[in-house]
Protein backbone atom coordinates (compact mmCIF):
# COMPACT_ATOMS: atom_id res chain seq x y z
CA UNK A 1 0.00 0.00 0.00
CA UNK A 2 1.60 3.06 -0.88
CA UNK A 3 1.54 5.93 1.29
CA UNK A 4 -1.30 8.05 -0.68
CA UNK A 5 -3.66 5.07 0.01
CA UNK A 6 -2.47 4.73 3.93
CA UNK A 7 -4.88 7.19 5.80
CA UNK A 8 -2.70 6.70 9.06
CA UNK A 9 0.18 8.94 7.16
CA UNK A 10 -2.23 11.53 6.58
CA UNK A 11 -4.72 11.49 9.24
CA UNK A 12 -6.52 15.01 8.65
CA UNK A 13 -6.60 14.96 4.55
CA UNK A 14 -10.07 14.27 4.96
CA UNK A 15 -10.89 16.22 8.02
CA UNK A 16 -12.09 19.45 5.85
CA UNK A 17 -15.70 18.57 4.88
CA UNK A 18 -18.11 21.16 3.42
CA UNK A 19 -20.97 21.69 6.09
CA UNK A 20 -23.83 20.99 3.58
CA UNK A 21 -22.59 17.01 3.54
CA UNK A 22 -22.42 16.64 7.27
CA UNK A 23 -24.45 14.43 8.76
CA UNK A 24 -25.23 15.63 11.55
CA UNK A 25 -24.94 19.40 10.42
CA UNK A 26 -29.17 19.80 10.72
CA UNK A 27 -28.87 19.21 14.42
CA UNK A 28 -28.93 23.11 16.72
CA UNK A 29 -25.19 24.24 16.43
CA UNK A 30 -22.91 23.29 19.75
CA UNK A 31 -22.74 25.26 22.52
CA UNK A 32 -18.51 25.96 21.20
CA UNK A 33 -20.23 26.94 17.93
CA UNK A 34 -22.78 28.74 19.81
CA UNK A 35 -20.12 31.00 22.41
CA UNK A 36 -17.38 31.56 19.19
CA UNK A 37 -20.09 32.87 17.28
CA UNK A 38 -21.19 35.53 19.79
CA UNK A 39 -18.05 36.48 19.67
CA UNK A 40 -17.31 37.02 16.30
CA UNK A 41 -20.86 38.76 16.20
CA UNK A 42 -20.17 41.39 18.41
CA UNK A 43 -16.92 41.51 16.84
CA UNK A 44 -18.32 42.19 13.08
CA UNK A 45 -21.24 44.31 14.77
CA UNK A 46 -23.51 41.83 13.18
CA UNK A 47 -26.86 40.64 15.60
CA UNK A 48 -25.90 37.13 17.18
CA UNK A 49 -28.01 34.79 15.14
CA UNK A 50 -29.01 32.03 17.79
CA UNK A 51 -31.08 29.82 15.71
CA UNK A 52 -28.34 28.28 13.65
CA UNK A 53 -27.92 24.59 13.03
CA UNK A 54 -24.66 23.08 13.06
CA UNK A 55 -23.71 23.46 9.17
CA UNK A 56 -25.22 26.97 9.06
CA UNK A 57 -23.28 27.89 12.09
CA UNK A 58 -19.99 26.88 10.43
CA UNK A 59 -20.58 28.77 7.60
CA UNK A 60 -21.35 32.09 9.32
CA UNK A 61 -18.37 31.43 11.57
CA UNK A 62 -16.35 30.94 8.13
CA UNK A 63 -18.00 34.74 7.22
CA UNK A 64 -17.59 36.36 10.64
CA UNK A 65 -13.82 34.89 10.75
CA UNK A 66 -13.49 36.65 7.26
CA UNK A 67 -14.83 40.00 8.48
CA UNK A 68 -12.65 40.09 11.95
CA UNK A 69 -9.46 38.64 11.08
CA UNK A 70 -9.51 35.94 13.52
CA UNK A 71 -8.86 32.35 12.62
CA UNK A 72 -6.92 33.16 9.46
CA UNK A 73 -3.45 31.77 9.09
CA UNK A 74 -0.15 32.65 7.61
CA UNK A 75 0.78 29.92 4.47
CA UNK A 76 4.08 31.74 4.48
Amino acid sequence: MADTENPKTHPTSNAVKDPDDWTTGGEPMTGAQASYLKTLSEEAHEEFPEDLNKADASKKIDELQGKTGRGEQDDR
